[in-house]
C-alpha cells in the first residue's frame, strides 16, 4: 500500500474494523539512570522485532490507561503514565496471512517505577534496556525513530 493511499484511509477502533487506519496506544517506558533516560523495548511476538509496549483500545479505559496495560502485560511494567499523548507513529500490522493493518499508534510516557519478574507475556517477549540514540536505531518505524531519539522526560509532568 503506498503512503499517500494510507493516508487517505478513515479511522478505525480496532481490528475488527472492516476499513480505515486502525487506532492503537502504546507506552514509551523509561526510566533515569546516572542522569540519563533510557528506554525499555521489548520484543513483538511475531517477528522479535524491537518495538514499545502497544495495543488495541480497552472498553472503559482512556488512551493513557489502555498503554500502561499494555506495557504491563508485554514488559512487566509498573508505573506513572501520562495522560497526553507525547506523539504519533504509523506503521503496518501483518495479522496472520491477512493484508496488512494500517495502524496509528497514539503514544503516551510511561515512567518506569518498577519491572516485574513475572508477567504475562514474559514467555513470549524479551525485554531490555536501551540508550535513546541505541533505542531509536532498532526500532523500525520512522516516527517512532523520531519520538524516542528526541524524547526529553524533563518536559513530562506526571
Amino acid at each position: 500500500m503506498s503512503l499517500q493511499k494510507f493516508l487517505r484511509l478513515p479511522l478505525a477502533g480496532g481490528p475488527g474494523q472492516a476499513d480505515g487506519v486502525r487506532s492503537q496506544y502504546g507506552a514509551l517506558c523509561y526510566r533515569i539512570r546516572d542522569g540519563k533516560p533510557e528506554i525499555l523495548l521489548v520484543t513483538s511476538r511475531g517477528t522479535g522485532r524491537w518495538i514499545v509496549p502497544k495495543g488495541w483500545p480497552i472498553r472503559d479505559k482512556t488512551a493513557a490507561q489502555t498503554a500502561a496495560t499494555e506495557a504491563f502485560e508485554e514488559a512487566g511494567v509498573e508505573g506513572t503514565v501520562h495522560p497526553e499523548c507525547i506523539g504519533l507513529y504509523s506503521y503496518l500490522k501483518v495479522v496472520d496471512g491477512s493484508p496488512p493493518l494500517p495502524c496509528v499508534v497514539s503514544l503516551h510516557a510511561l515512567k518506569v517505577k518498577r519491572l516485574l519478574r513475572k508477567y504475562p507475556e514474559q514467555a513470549q517477549r524479551t525485554r531490555k534496556w536501551y540508550s535513546r540514540k541505541k533505542a531509536s536505531a532498532l526500532v523500525d518505524e520512522p516516527e517512532l525513530q523520531q519520538i524516542i531519539r528526541h524524547f526529553d522526560p524533563r518536559t513530562i509532568k506526571h
